[in-house]
Order: structure tokens, then C-alpha cells, then sequence
């Protein structure tokens, strides 16, 4: 009977596993969460406090409520008006901690104020315990790797730092890696180096990994760089063939290289402008070593055979128009009519009568 359930059994006991996983991972995010909420309390109660300290009863004998009712200044009435504007009215979580904690404020307005006067040491950390010092974390406020004065050898961010969740590893700064924070990622060298302090300076730019600054320093090059003693640039533009289409120029660059494209004027080019072209487009000529336009329109032959058209020189090209007084219909530039004689229409006379 058992054997038979084995399998399900298996099976309970991953799905009971995953789901205390599952719970395990909510329930770290819950602690950073709930020690984010205490700190925007904290923060939201010295602003009140701040808020109403030049603030009274408001009544119209504040000297007589005063000397009757306690000060304003330790007053519950201000304590009250300071802890309605903790959170705001959408903050479930931050509701619930204040009416949850209420007494606790109540203590330390009336008997621990004097005595300790960091609101957010006094509640968050000591007293309902969902933060740690910063530099520390876990339920037990473990001191971060690197120390608590600076975690992750001050390279990094520690994780959980002043909660009582996280894990406490490193999530180093950039250019840094390493469990410690101590180590140098590609591009980045260690210009200083011990057991507890890291400063990584960047590498030259030719370097993909390098022990110093110069590019005589590289361990490996970056692509578009070769080794030749140093790093230094190659230089893709005179490579054959080129890596660049017909219609454009190479532009070589610091490990690397851009194609650009040649001047219109140009079948081909060796850099920019009309008088760097291999050869001339069609509609223009060489004219003292640079690609001109062909003015078609000045040519002994007409360019423009047909009766009535004229003309017209554009860059590389030119076009036929008819002539003023002409349109175009069926390729052929025909005479317009005139509009004044279309509107001309004969005018009706009228016979005299006669006398009678």
C-alpha cells in the first residue's frame, strides 16, 4: 500500500519543499520591506515634529491652557497631530505598523525621548526590531562583509544592509567583482591594492584586460587593435578590399572604422567631396580634377528636340518643359487656348420698332 503511494508521496514533498522556498524568499522581502516602511515613519514623524514646533493649543488663553493642560510642546494633542500624518492613506503597510506600534510612540513621547533621542534607533532597530545598523543585517544584524563602517570594502552594496533581511553578499560597484569587492572586471586595473582596500582605474582604451594605464601595459588588446609591442589601432581602411560598398568612403577610427557615403557627383570614392571621386557619375565630368555638372542644355545638340519645349539644367541631369503658352498632352506641347476668346459668346441684337 505504502509502495504504491511513493510516488505521490515524492511528489507531496517537492510541491512542500518549493512552497517553503517560495515562503522563505516572501518572507525576506517582507523583513527589507517592513524596514523600509519603520524608516519612512521615522522620517514622516521628525518632519511633524519639526512642523509643529512653533505650533500652540490654539485657543484663545494659550498661557492658561498651558499652564492647566501641560505644555503644548509634550502635549499629547501634538503627539496625536504628528502621528495622523505618518503615512499616507493608500499606505496599507504603513498604516497598519503605526496603529499596530501606537503605544510604542506613546512610550517614547512621554518616558524615553530624553533619554534616546534617535527615533528611528529607538523603534526600528531596538524596540519592534525591523531594521539593523547600517552596516549589517539578518534577524540577527550581522555584520556586513568588508565591515560595518564600510560594507563591501566600500566597493559595493551589501545586501540587507540596515534590515533584518537579505543575505549579506556583495553587489559591487562597477568596475569591481569578486565576493569582496577587491577584484577588477576586464577594462580596469588594480592601481591600489590590499586585504581591505581596492581602487580599479580604467585601462587604456586599446586594452581589453591591461596591469597599467598606457597602452604598452595591455595584457590583450581590444578588437581593432593589434599587438605590436603595444596596443595600437589597425587601421581598416587600407585593407583590401575595402570593407566598405562601392558608393562610400572608409573613415578609420581609434579601433574601429564608419562608411560613409561619396559625393553624388562620384561613381566611386576615396573620401568626401566631388573632387575625391574614382570616377564621375553620369552627368558630370572631370573638370581639373573635380566631378562638375554637365549642362546638358548648353550643348550643341538640343537636348530637348521636340517643337516648343525648353530646357531646364538640374545636377547631373536636366529636363524638357514646354514653353510658355504650351501644355503637355500625349508627349507633345500643344498651344493653349486662350481663356478670354473661350468666354467670347455672340451678342443678341434687338430690331428697332417702328413708329405706329
Amino acid at each position: 500500500m505504502l509502495s504504491s503511494c511513493g510516488p505521490y508521496l515524492r511528489l507531496l514533498s517537492c510541491s512542500f519543499i518549493l512552497f517553503l522556498l517560495f515562503k522563505s524568499n516572501h518572507a525576506k522581502r517582507d523583513l527589507k520591506s517592513a524596514c523600509t516602511t519603520c524608516q519612512q515613519i521615522t522620517d514622516n514623524f521628525n518632519k511633524g515634529f519639526e512642523r509643529t514646533a512653533k505650533q500652540n493649543f490654539g485657543g484663545g488663553n494659550t498661557a492658561w491652557e498651558e499652564r492647566k493642560l501641560s505644555k503644548y510642546e509634550t502635549s499629547e494633542i501634538r503627539l496625536m497631530e504628528i502621528l495622523e500624518h505618518l503615512c499616507e492613506s493608500s499606505s496599507f503597510e504603513c498604516n497598519r505598523m503605526v496603529e499596530e506600534h501606537e503605544e510604542h510612540f506613546e512610550t517614547w513621547w512621554f518616558k524615553k525621548k530624553t533619554k534616546h533621542p534617535d527615533l528611528h534607533k529607538w523603534f526600528c532597530i531596538e524596540t519592534i526590531k525591523v531594521c539593523c545598523p547600517k552596516g549589517t543585517f539578518g534577524p540577527d544584524c550581522n555584520t556586513c562583509i568588508g565591515g560595518s563602517e564600510r560594507p563591501c570594502h566600500g566597493n559595493g552594496a551589501c545586501d540587507g544592509d540596515g534590515t533584518r533581511g537579505g543575505n549579506g553578499k556583495c553587489s559591487c560597484d562597477h568596475a569591481y567583482k569578486g565576493e569582496f569587492c577587491l577584484d577588477c572586471v576586464d577594462g580596469y586595473f588594480n592601481e591600489v591594492r590590499n586585504d581591505t582596500f581596492s581602487l580599479c582605474t580604467e585601462c587604456h582604451r586599446s586594452c581589453k584586460t591591461c596591469t597599467g594605464a598606457t597602452n604598452e601595459d595591455c595584457d590583450e588588446c581590444k578588437e581593432g587593435w593589434e599587438d605590436q609591442g603595444a596596443c595600437v589601432d589597425v587601421n581598416e581602411c587600407t585593407q583590401e578590399p575595402s570593407p566598405c560598398k562601392e558608393d562610400q568612403y572608409c573613415l578609420n577610427s581609434e579601433g574601429s572604422y564608419s562608411c560613409k557615403a561619396c559625393d553624388k557627383a562620384c561613381a566611386g570614392c576615396s573620401g568626401p567631396g566631388s573632387d575625391e571621386c574614382q570616377a564621375c557619375a553620369e552627368g558630370y565630368q572631370d573638370v581639373e580634377g573635380s566631378c562638375t555638372d554637365v549642362d546638358e542644355c548648353s550643348q550643341s545638340e538640343p537636348a530637348c528636340p521636340k517643337e516648343h519645349q525648353e530646357c531646364v539644367n538640374n545636377k547631373g541631369s536636366f529636363s524638357c518643359i514646354c514653353s510658355s503658352g504650351y501644355e503637355e498632352k500625349d508627349g507633345e506641347c500643344i498651344q493653349q487656348n486662350d481663356p478670354a476668346e473661350e468666354s467670347e459668346e455672340p451678342q443678341a441684337t434687338t430690331e428697332p420698332h417702328g413708329e405706329l
